[in-house]
């Protein structure tokens, strides 16, 4: 009776819903099991001595459910191999890998860059990234939209930025190079479409080639107006051997390249060639107010009122 009413006064009943937490954070799928067993006879020996009062169906109902998510995250943790939250450790550590990689380089004082990364619903991963690389006065990045959105796409971004940041400026031609990985594994990846740019730092002159993804778009400070480029190529993956279709040119004083994925001009029920026919009306306020300053400013305007994946790169010569 003694040990009963000190439980009861001193210790409540409920603790057990925290000592069950932590072994469903700390202990294996079998020695949890063990304790749940243990909680289990301490609880029926509690309303033994006390009855009903000391132990009440919300109390029940409480440790069930807290039992059912002990075992969840002890079978999940178990089939991760690691212990407490280390797993959660792991997947902070690769976003913040992914935001790394997905930094521009240090570019010369005469050149300027932005880049905006939007994933739907406010989550930390997504199926859009960027790889980039700058080996002396040669810049080239990419810009690789994965398919799905949110953290549904964001594991095979992680897995696809690694190996895509590994062939970047590694071999001569990029975008057949990840092509023929993908073609290569033996589960499909899903759509993944990339554009690549290659450009010069010091002359200006640049060279985008292009996988199924939506068409770079040039400003030209001469005329005051955007164009689209016509660097064209099939979804990567889908045929063994790719083949794109080039567009080059020169950025001169006051010009600008946008890139960006399909998550800005889709929407459903409306035509593409409209959403990107508002993406340059948009892009038309970026000229007054600057191109670093109106970026962001871009993205929400034209992410607002759904909810997807989206990416901006621009990169400008004052």
């Amino acid at each position: 009776m003694l040990a009963a009413h000190t439980v009861t006064e001193w210790f409540s009943p409920a603790l057990l819903i925290l000592v069950t937490l932590v072994g469903g954070l700390q202990l294996r799928l079998r020695s949890l099991v063990m304790l749940l067993g243990a909680v289990a006879v301490a609880l029926v020996y509690v309303w033994a001595v006390r009855g009903s009062p000391a132990i009440g169906p919300g109390l029940l109902v409480t440790m069930g459910f807290t039992a059912v998510l002990a075992a969840l995250m002890s079978r999940t943790r178990g089939k991760l191999g690691v212990q407490g939250l280390r797993g959660d450790a792991m997947l902070l550590e690769l976003r913040d890998r992914l935001k790394s990689q997905s930094e521009m380089p240090a570019l010369p004082k005469d050149w300027g860059a932005k880049v905006v990364l939007k994933q739907a619903g406010g989550s930390s991963f997504g199926g859009d990234f960027l790889v980039s690389t700058r080996q002396d006065d040669r810049l080239e990045l990419a810009l690789v939209d994965v398919s799905g959105k949110g953290v549904d796409a964001g594991t095979r971004a992680l897995l696809l930025s690694g190996t895509f940041g590994g062939l970047l400026g590694s071999v001569p031609e990029f975008l057949p190079a990840c092509n023929a990985y993908l073609h290569r594994q033996r589960e499909g990846e899903g759509f993944v479409t990339a554009v690549h740019l290659s450009l010069d730092l010091t002359t200006g002159e640049y060279v985008i080639t292009s996988a199924g993804h939506p068409p770079v778009v040039k400003f030209e400070s001469g005329t005051g107006t955007w164009r689209i480029a016509t660097a064209k190529g099939v979804v990567l993956g889908v045929v063994p051997d790719l083949h794109c279709e080039p567009d080059s040119g020169v950025l001169r004083k006051g010009d600008a390249l946008m890139l960006y994925t399909d998550g800005l001009i889709e929407q459903p029920g409306r035509d593409i060639d409209a959403g990107l026919d508002r993406l340059l009306g948009e892009a038309e306020r970026l000229v007054p107010s600057g191109f670093s300053s109106g970026a962001r400013t871009l993205v929400n305007s034209m992410s607002a009122g759904h909810s997807d994946d989206c990416a901006l790169v621009l990169i400008w010569r004052p």
